[in-house]
């Protein structure tokens, strides 16, 4: 549990061993984008989720992010369709990492997918990594 600062969760950095991002704030962030091209919203769903969080743990021990056709291969066999993955790392908060993914054209093109309506999202730290924070933001059908 991340100590109250009073700022929203959007900002609240992600640079300690016990913060975790915000996966309702999340999801609601990309929800609205999603509202404003056209798109439906996204659901936080279970098992994408846990594989976000395994995701993210993993770079986070690798020191460098994964490839996105590899988790989307690993969503693909969990049995969803249209799989896609934002993997990054060096956002301190969930602001960061949002404007910074929508703007880059792939991983924009994740957040706004027509197929997707479930999602998984989540954070790990390393302390001793140049990047501090590792993201996984995965999308299916």
């Amino acid at each position: 549990m991340q100590p109250s600062t009073g700022l929203p969760s959007l900002y609240l950095p992600l640079t300690t061993s016990n913060a975790h991002v915000d996966t309702t704030a999340a999801r609601d962030m990309i929800s609205a984008y999603r509202k404003g091209r056209g798109e439906p919203p996204l659901v936080v769903d279970p098992e994408l989720q846990k594989l976000a969080e395994t995701e993210a743990a993993a770079m986070a021990v690798a020191d460098k992010p994964s490839q996105s056709r590899t988790v989307s291969a690993a969503i693909g066999r969990l049995g969803y369709a249209s799989p896609g993955a934002n993997l990054s790392a060096g956002y301190h908060t969930l602001a960061e990492a949002f404007s910074g993914w929508r703007d880059s054209p792939p991983h924009n093109a994740v957040m706004l997918s027509a197929e997707a309506g479930r999602m998984g999202i989540a954070t790990a730290y390393a302390p001793g990594s140049k990047y501090k924070v590792y993201w996984a933001l995965l999308v299916a059908k």
